[in-house]
């Protein structure tokens, strides 16, 4: 079987911070874990947001297990996409892009976009004062 990556939202209850959640997905479930944003206040929900990596049966499998103690997880069924030949690479976006997937190139000065990088948080649609960036939805599912 091959690996494949899979992004998800994960929003945890208040209680949750006495289990080792992603430790057991690591060794029960041989499931490698890249954190990518992480908002999480102790006594107060928190949400993460993951890149999991794993055969696709073993992170359907932790999946359910982070389900059956009561964190909520949501593919992230959304890209960014930007219409690149109407930029005129002004930079807006890339200084409030701090995942590092809009960068300007140091000598030419034109906008760059990494897709692997975004986590789609949406500072760019804001910033951008042409609008090119769009939320593209799909399903994640293979």
């Amino acid at each position: 079987m091959r690996m494949v990556k899979r992004r998800y939202v994960l929003k945890f209850p208040p209680k949750s911070g006495d289990k080792p959640l992603s430790y057991i997905l690591v060794k029960d479930y041989d499931i490698r874990i890249n954190i990518l944003k992480a908002e999480v206040v102790p006594g107060r929900r928190g949400n993460l947001l993951l890149e999991l990596q794993g055969r696709q049966s073993n992170i359907t499998k932790g999946i359910e297990y982070l389900k059956e103690h009561q964190v909520e997880c949501s593919p992230l069924d959304k890209t960014i996409t930007l219409e690149q030949d109407k930029c005129i690479n002004c930079g807006n976006c890339s200084a409030v892009c701090f995942a590092g997937a809009l960068t300007m190139h140091p000598e030419t000065w034109e906008l760059q976009f990494d897709k692997s990088k975004c986590i789609v948080c949406e500072l760019c649609l804001k910033a951008c004062p042409l609008n090119l960036f769009e939320i593209d939805f799909h399903d994640d599912a293979e």
